[in-house]
C-alpha cells in the first residue's frame, strides 16, 4: 500500500539503515511484497444494505473507502506471475484492490470507525444485560483503602465471570483483551479513570450507567447475538492489549507485554532488516504516539531530529521546500531515522494525510543506546586482517534454561560460507536435529545453504573437514577431537540427506561425497556403529521426511557402510511430487488450435521444447514459443527459460508459431472459460462432501511442496538451474483457479433463486473448509464470493437467509488484512496440525524478508536473513505435522470406491442430505474445474444478470 514519489530519495527515505544495518538493507522494491493497490478484480463485502441515495453518494462512498483502506474487511488476492514466461520471478506478493465499482450497494455514509464504536457499545450492552441477569450480585458497592466505590466490580471478578459464563472465552488473556476493548470504547470505566484494564481484586470498574441500564422488561432475546458480540470483542482484544502495552511507559511493561510488542515488530516492514536482538531492544523503548486530525504537521524541514517514527496506522505526506509533495508513506513505513544517524536537521516536512494516525516512536537517546548495545554484544573474528565471522551474544539463551536446551552462547549474524560451516561443526551437538526449537543453526544452514553456497562447494568442504587432522595436542587429544568432529559431520550429512532426499539424486558431487564418507567410515570401527544407528533411524517411517509430509516405505536392511550412498532409502514415494528430472507431457498448441504433445523433463528449456517439436512443426521458418492468456496477451519466451509448462498460470497456454503467424494468434476457445455453469452438478454434492474432497485434493498438492521450494522460488531461477518449484506453482495456480471458479459458477447461473442457493452453498463450503483447517481453499472461496462481479448481485444476496448472512459476516473476519493479517495469524497459531495454510501469505512473508534484506553485505553472508527465511519455511513443517489431510472424513476411505446406491439418500436443497454423486465422479469434477479468469467478462455477465 506504499506509494513513493521520484523525488523522495533524500526526504522520505531517511536512513533506511538502522541498528544492525551493515548486515542488511531494505530495498525500495520490497513494496511489491506488501498489500498494494492493483488493477485487477476489486473485492466487496456482500451487499445486504441498501445503496446510499443522492447524486454524490458514489463520490462520498469512494472517499471514505480510500481514507479507510486499512480497515477494509475483504480483499481480492491473486498470485501474479509477472515477467518473462517460463522464468520463476520473485513472487509479486498479494495484491488487494479497493472497490471502485460505483454500483456497490454498501452504505459508507458514516465512518467505519464510528460503526465499529457503535458495535462495541452494542456488544457491551448485551454483555451487561447477560451479566445482570445471571450474576446480579457481581455489581455492588465496594470499600477499599477507606474509600467507597458504588456499583462496580473488580477486574478479577469480571474476568472470572467471563471464563465461567459459558461464552466461549477460553483464557484469561482473551478475557482481559475483551475488557480492554470495553475500556477503550468507554463502555467500562475505572473508578479512578485509569485507561488500562487490570485483572486484579484491587482495581474496580463500572459499566456506563445511563446507556447500558437494562430496560425493565428486557431480557436476552437472542443468545446467538450475544455470542456474535463476544466474538467481535475477542477479535479486537489482541489489538487492544497491544495498544495498551505500547501506551505504558517502557519501564512498566511486563515480560508478556514486551513479548507481545516483539511479535508485532516481526511483521513491520520498517524493521524487517534488523536482527531479532535489536527488535527486542526496540520493544523495550518504543513509545506510542497518536494524532487525531489530518493536516497536523508532525515536524518541519529544518527541525532538529529527536525521534524515529514508524507508521502503525494511517498515512503521511512527505513535503520538501521547492518540490512540494514528494512521497506518501503508509502503514509499516518509517521516517526520521536519517536525522538521528547523521545528527542533521530534518530533510522534509511530515504532514498527516488522514485522521486518527498512530505511530511507534523511538527517541534519539534510546536509538543511540541500542546502537552501542548492539556493538557491545557483537564479536567479529578476523583472518588476515579481514572479518570472516560476525557473532552476536544470544541474550535469550539465559541461565534459566537447562544446559541441554540452551542454544549456543553466540548467534551467527554473518560470515563467509566456509566459516559459517566451520562454526556449525564446532558447536553442533551429536544429537542435533533439523527442527530443534532452541538451537536452530543446523536447520537454518541446511534449509538455506543453496542461497550462498553451491552444493559442490559444500561437499568439498565437508570432505576436507572429515579428512583433516588437528595440528596441536597429544596423540590422544588429536584422536578424540577427530573422532568427535567426524561424528558431527556424519550427523550433519544424515540430516541433510533426510531433508533433501530425492533432490540430491543425480547430483554427482553429492553422490561422490556420500560414497567417500561411507568408505572412510567403514575403515574406522568407532564410526561404524554410529553409521548403522543413524541409518536405522533414517529408515523409520517419518511423516515429514524430504519436507513433503508423506511416509517413507520400510526398506530392506543394508550394509552399514552403504547407508549414506543408498539414496533410494531416503526418497519419498509421493505420487504427487514433481522433481526437475521427472518427465511430464507438454501440451503445445499451433495457430490453428491443434495440439502437439511431447514428453520432456519438468525443467526442460524452451530450446529443448522447440527441438523436440521440430519434426512436426515443419520448415516454414524459425519458430518461437509464446505464452498466451485468455485476454490474448502474448509473451515470447527466451530460449534459455526453463520450467515454462508447469509455470503456466490459470487459462494460459503455450503456442509454437513462426514470426509470421504471431500477429494472427488468438487464444484457444478453452482459455475463455465455460459458457454454461455446472450448478446442476453442484446440486448433487453437499457442501460438506465438497469441502472434504477439496481438502483431500489440496492436501496431496500441499504435501508435495518441498520446504526449499519456497526459497528457490523467491530467490529466482538465475540462482538455481537444476531445481524446480513446480509443486509450489501448482498450489498457487489452484488457489487462483478456485476463487475464479466460484465467481464463474455464480455469474453463469441465470435464475436468481438457484443462484442464491448456489451462493449459500459456497458460503457453507467456506465454513466447512475452515473447520477442516484447509485455510488456503477457505480464502480462495471467500475471495470468489467477494469478487466484485458477485458482491454487486444485490437481489441474490437479499434472498440469503439471515443465518447465512451472519455466517458470512463471521467468516469474513478471517480475511481482514489489517495489522498484517493479525486475525488470521492469531487463528492459525491456535490450531494444531495438520493445517493447509494460506500459502500466498507465506510467499508474501518470504518476499518481504528477501527483498528487505541483503544476502551479501561487506563480502559476508547475512546469516540473520537465512535464519528469518528458514523460520518462515518451517511453517510448512509445522502444518504438516500429521500424515493425513486435515479433518477430512474421506482420509480413511478410498476416493475411487463408488458409494453403495442403497446407502445414498437422494439430495434435496437441504445440506443435511448426502451426495448422490460417487466420490469418483466428484473427485474427477474437482480436478478439472473450469473458470473464467477475465474480470471484465465476469462483470459483463454480472450486469446481464442484474443490471
Amino acid at each position: 500500500m506504499k506509494v513513493r514519489g521520484t523525488g523522495a530519495a533524500g526526504a522520505a527515505g531517511e536512513a533506511r539503515r538502522g541498528p544492525g544495518a551493515p548486515l542488511a538493507r531494505r530495498r525500495q522494491s520490497a513494496r511489491r511484497a506488501g498489500l498494494e493497490p492493483g488493477a485487477g478484480a476489486a473485492p466487496c463485502p456482500p451487499p445486504p444494505l441498501p445503496p446510499t441515495a443522492g447524486p454524490g453518494a458514489d463520490g462520498n462512498r469512494l472517499s471514505v473507502l480510500l481514507k479507510k483502506m486499512h480497515l477494509f474487511r475483504s480483499s481480492s488476492y491473486e498470485i501474479r506471475l509477472e515477467g518473462e514466461g517460463g522464468s520463476l520471478p520473485p513472487i509479486q506478493g498479494i495484491r488487494w484492490t479497493p472497490l471502485l465499482d460505483t454500483e456497490s450497494t454498501l452504505d459508507y455514509g458514516h465512518s467505519l470507525t464510528q460503526a465499529s464504536s457503535e458495535k462495541i457499545w452494542r456488544a457491551g450492552k448485551l454483555l451487561f444485560i447477560h451479566l445482570t441477569s445471571t450474576r446480579p450480585g457481581l455489581i455492588r458497592d465496594h470499600k477499599h483503602h477507606l474509600r467507597h466505590h458504588r456499583q462496580c466490580c473488580s477486574g478479577k471478578e469480571l474476568v472470572d465471570w467471563l471464563l465461567s459464563a459459558g461464552l466461549a472465552v477460553q483464557t484469561r488473556s482473551q478475557a482481559v483483551g475483551i475488557c480492554q476493548v470495553l475500556v477503550d470504547g468507554g463502555v467500562l470505566t475505572h473508578v479512578k479513570q485509569e485507561w488500562h484494564f487490570q485483572d486484579k481484586d484491587t482495581q474496580f470498574y463500572r459499566f456506563a450507567e445511563l446507556e447500558l441500564s437494562p430496560e425493565p422488561s428486557a431480557g436476552l432475546r437472542d443468545a446467538e447475538e450475544l455470542l456474535e458480540a463476544l466474538a467481535f470483542l475477542a477479535q479486537l482484544g489482541p489489538d487492544a492489549l497491544l495498544t495498551m502495552a505500547l501506551r505504558k511507559p517502557p519501564a512498566q511493561r511486563t515480560e508478556d507485554e514486551l513479548e507481545l510488542i516483539f511479535e508485532e515488530l516481526l511483521h513491520i516492514k520498517a524493521v524487517a532488516h534488523l536482527s531479532n536482538s535489536v527488535k527486542r531492544e526496540l520493544a523495550s523503548v518504543l513509545m506510542f504516539e497518536s494524532h487525531q486530525r489530518a493536516g497536523t504537521v508532525l515536524f518541519s524541514q529544518g527541525d532538529k531530529g529527536t525521534s524515529w517514527y514508524i507508521i502503525w496506522k494511517g498515512s503521511v505526506n512527505v513535503v520538501t521546500h521547492g518540490k512540494g509533495l514528494v512521497a506518501t508513506l503508509h502503514e509499516g513505513d518509517d521516517f526520521g531515522q536519517l536525522a538521528l544517524v547523521n545528527d542533521a536537521p530534518r530533510a522534509a516536512t511530515i504532514i498527516l494525510r488522514e485522521d486518527n494516525c498512530h505511530f511507534l516512536r523511538v527517541d534519539k537517546q534510546d536509538f543511540n543506546r541500542i546502537l552501542k548495545d548492539v556493538e557491545a554484544n557483537t564479536m567479529r573474528l578476523k583472518e588476515h586482517g579481514k572479518v570472516v565471522l560476525v557473532l552476536q551474544k544470544n541474550l535469550q539463551g539465559g541461565s534459566n534454561q537447562p544446559a541441554a536446551a540452551r542454544s549456543s552462547r553466540y548467534l551467527v549474524m554473518a560470515g563467509t560460507p566456509e566459516k559459517i560451516l566451520e562454526h556449525l561443526l564446532e558447536f553442533m551437538r551429536l544429537d542435533a536435529t533439523l527442527y530443534d526449537p532452541v538451537d536452530t543453526l543446523l536447520g537454518d544452514f541446511l534449509l538455506t545453504y543453496t542461497v550462498f553456497m553451491p552444493t559442490s562447494q559444500l561437499c568439498r568442504a565437508l570432505l576436507h573437514h572429515f579428512r583433516a587432522e588437528p595440528l596441536e595436542g597429544s596423540e590422544q587429544e588429536k584422536a578424540t577431537y577427530s573422532l568427535h568432529k567426524r561424528r558431527k559431520i556424519l550427523r550433519l550429512v544424515s540430516q541433510w540427506v533426510l531433508l533433501y532426499g530425492r533432490l540430491l539424486q543425480g547430483d554427482r558431487s553429492t553422490t561422490a561425497l556420500l560414497q567417500n564418507l561411507a568408505d572412510l567410515a567403514s575403515r574406522d570401527p568407532r564410526l561404524g556403529g554410529l553409521v548403522q544407528e543413524q541409518a536405522q533411524d533414517r529408515r523409520r517411517p517419518r511423516a515429514l521426511e524430504n519436507g513433503d509430509g508423506s511416509v517413507s516405505p520400510q526398506p530392506k536392511a543394508r550394509s552399514s557402510v552403504n547407508w549414506l550412498s543408498s539414496q533410494e532409502e531416503a526418497i519419498l514415494n509421493s505420487s504427487c511430487a514433481l522433481r526437475a528430472q521427472d518427465k511430464v507431457p507438454y501440451e503445445i498448441y499451433r495457430p490453428d488450435h491443434s495440439c502437439l504433445i511431447t514428453v520432456l523433463p519438468v525443467n526442460a528449456s524452451v530450446r529443448d521444447v522447440l527441438r523436440s517439436l521440430a519434426p512436426r512443426l515443419g520448415r516454414d521458418g524459425e519458430h518461437i514459443l509464446v505464452k498466451v492468456n485468455s485476454a490474448g496477451d502474448k509473451v515470447g519466451l527466451q530460449l534459455d527459460a526453463v520450467g515454462v509448462f508447469t509455470a503456466l498460470g490459470l487459462n494460459e497456454r503455450l503456442f509454437a508459431v513462426s514470426v509470421e503467424e504471431l500477429g494472427g494468434l488468438t487464444p484457444h476457445p478453452e482459455q475463455l472459460g465455460p459458457h454454461v455453469g455446472s450448478s446442476e452438478t453442484l446440486d448433487l454434492i453437499s457442501s460438506k462432501d465438497l469441502a472434504s474432497h477439496l481438502t483431500d485434493y489440496d492436501w496431496n498438492l500441499f504435501k508435495s511442496i518441498h520446504q526449499v521450494e519456497m526459497i528457490h522460488y523467491i530467490i529466482g531461477p538465475q540462482k538455481f538451474h537444476d531445481v524446480t518449484t513446480a509443486n509450489l506453482e501448482r498450489v498457487m495456480r489452484r488457489f487462483n483457479e478456485l476463487q475464479y471458479w466460484v465467481a464463474t459458477e455464480l455469474c453463469l447461473c441465470p435464475e436468481v433463486g438457484r443462484r442464491a442457493q448456489l451462493l449459500r452453498k459456497f458460503i457453507k463450503l467456506a465454513a466447512h473448509l475452515k473447520e477442516q483447517k484447509n485455510l488456503n481453499s477457505f480464502f480462495a472461496v471467500m475471495f470468489g464470493v467477494s469478487n466484485t462481479a458477485v458482491s454487486r448481485l444485490a437481489k441474490t444476496w437479499e434472498r440469503l437467509p439471515h443465518k447465512i448472512r451472519k455466517l458470512h459476516s463471521a467468516l469474513e473476519r478471517m480475511l481482514d488484512p489489517s495489522w498484517n493479517h493479525r486475525v488470521y495469524r492469531l487463528a492459525v497459531a491456535k490450531l494444531s496440525p495438520p493445517i493447509i495454510p494460506f500459502v500466498p501469505l507465506l510467499l508474501k512473508d518470504m518476499t518481504f524478508i528477501h527483498e528487505g534484506n541483503r544476502t551479501l553485505a561487506e563480502n559476508l553472508i547475512n546469516f540473520e536473513k537465512m535464519h528469518m527465511m528458514a523460520k518462515t519455511v518451517r511453517v510448512l513443517q509445522r502444518c504438516r505435522g500429521h500424515a493425513h489431510a486435515p479433518l477430512s472424513p474421506l482420509r480413511n476411505r478410498s476416493p475411487h470406491r463408488p458409494e453403495d446406491p442403497k446407502a445414498v439418500r437422494i439430495s434435496t436443497c437441504s445440506e443435511q442430505s448426502l451426495s448422490v454423486r460417487s466420490p469418483v465422479s466428484t473427485w474427477a469434477y474437482l480436478q478439472h474445474l473450469k473458470a473464467i479468469d477475465s474480470q471484465k467478462e465476469l462483470l459483463r455477465l454480472s450486469h446481464d444478470l442484474e443490471s
